[in-house]
């Protein structure tokens, strides 16, 4: 599988390595570009394109922007609810990766974006977010740590998608992400990163709390 960074998001690479991968039908480029299309024609009229970021985009953004600010997300909250079977994971031993659910409410950045290398800089985002169409992109609003209230692009759950899992409970996942590995690393450093970058940035998220806790009592599992 191709490392996740610029180069392999713009040569093709990163979405390609996918394809040998089985259980899902992986997206073409020319279906994700209609996707960020299709969102894009929603935006707010005469507004700046902002992204929620509250996984891996906070740490590893891979994306060029002009202005990263604290926000609230209310509404949803973090949850390892999707079946993950490549990256961190794979279909013999698969983890769980982020995504937001309703209820509750999630803290992050809101990441504004250019408007002249707009499309240019979402691509990014949309060729690692969205290679197995398993996220709904929507719109929603963030208070910002400065006082603004924002519209922004959040990448949600998509409970119809294959790999949609309803039971996303501590006792359920955390043997998941204790054993998953793939070549992307194990699927455990990614929620010990997740954790320090929400330490980093004062985020707190008692659900993020509780399965680190979980997992720093448990033995990595190979």
């Amino acid at each position: 599988m191709s490392p996740l960074n610029r180069d392999s998001l713009a040569n093709g690479n990163y979405l390609q390595s996918f394809k040998s991968t089985p259980g899902v039908e992986w997206w073409s480029k020319e279906q994700i570009i209609h996707s960020m299309k299709a969102t894009l024609e929603k935006r707010p009229k005469n507004e700046p394109v902002w992204l929620f970021a509250y996984g891996s985009l906070i740490w590893n953004p891979q994306c060029h922007f002009v202005e990263s600010v604290p926000a609230l997300l209310k509404g949803w909250r973090r949850s390892f609810c999707m079946r993950l079977i490549a990256g961190r994971g794979s279909p013999e031993q698969p983890g769980r990766m982020l995504s937001l659910t309703p209820g509750g409410e999630t803290k992050g950045l809101a990441l504004r974006f250019a408007e002249d290398t707009l499309e240019q800089e979402l691509l990014m985002v949309w060729l690692r977010e969205m290679v197995g169409g398993s996220y709904c992109p929507d719109w929603a609003e963030l208070a910002l740590r400065d006082g603004r209230r924002v519209e922004a692009i959040i990448f949600r759950a998509h409970p119809e998608h294959q790999l949609h899992e309803e039971d996303d409970s501590i006792e359920t996942i955390y043997p998941l992400i204790n054993k998953a590995n793939g070549v992307l690393g194990s699927n455990r450093d990614y929620v010990m990163s997740l954790h320090n970058a929400l330490k980093e940035h004062d985020f707190e998220d008692d659900y993020v709390a509780a399965l680190v806790k979980k997992l720093g009592t448990t033995k990595p599992l190979s």
